[in-house]
């Protein structure tokens, strides 16, 4: 399968290498894109065979894009390196690329028979309003608008040009995909518990940021 599986990671020493010794069954290349003095993280994957992407910025969007950057398969996708996306559901996401012909997939928690074992009620409640707002104002038909389990087209989300460099990604990622006209569906997931229980968002302060971020990418559309 051509395709790549692009890891963000910080200071995942304890989970990433749990989540490679899982990907070791699945024919997909990996890069890992990480701080180059995050030699903890470093020296707990370097026996896997994978490669490593030192990031030059700052941030969980930067990293992304530098990731998919050097992507050279025609599909990519954004995989968690904490151990809560299952790899058995790429296959599901690859055949709506391959077979029914999506230029990108969005996995979803709430989707019917779908779940969320990291959810708080805070983060729930979060993730309702910014779909519910990504439905309104950007006629945006996905259910879960800040999960980043996402596999797409390679070459078409680098024509999107995405610049953000924090979790505002989150929503850039759809809303640019459909502001220019790609064809976008979502994918059944159960997320699963993080390995070492560590959140990486501050429900508060990255929400106003992906807030702000997306009343920004309005007027600039309107623009």
């Amino acid at each position: 399968m051509d395709l790549t599986l692009v890891i963000p990671a910080k200071q995942e020493k304890e989970s990433l290498p749990q989540v490679l010794e899982e990907l070791k069954d699945y024919p997909y290349k990996i890069i890992v894109v990480l701080e180059e003095n995050d030699i903890e993280t470093i020296n707990a994957i370097k026996n896997y065979n994978i490669e490593l992407l030192f990031q030059t910025g700052k941030g969980y969007g930067d990293a992304l894009i530098q990731g998919i950057n050097h992507v050279k398969t025609d599909l990519f996708c954004i995989f968690n390196a904490d151990g809560s996306f299952n790899p058995s559901e790429l296959g599901n996401m690859i055949q709506k690329i391959t077979n029914e012909k999506y230029d990108v997939v969005f996995a979803s928690r709430y989707e019917k028979n779908c779940s969320s074992d990291d959810d708080t009620i805070i983060t729930l409640v979060g993730n309702f309003i910014f779909t519910l707002l990504g439905k309104i104002f950007f006629k945006l038909n996905i259910t879960d608008v800040l999960y980043t389990y996402v596999l797409g087209n390679t070459k078409k989300i680098r024509e999107l040009k995405l610049s953000s460099k924090n979790f505002v990604f989150c929503v850039e990622l759809p809303i640019k995909s459909n502001q220019n006209n790609l064809k976008i569906t979502t994918s059944k997931s159960n997320e699963r518990a993080r390995i070492d229980g560590k959140k990486k968002v501050n429900a508060f302060t990255d929400g106003f940021s992906i807030l702000i971020g997306m009343i920004k990418l309005f007027f600039n559309k309107n623009s």
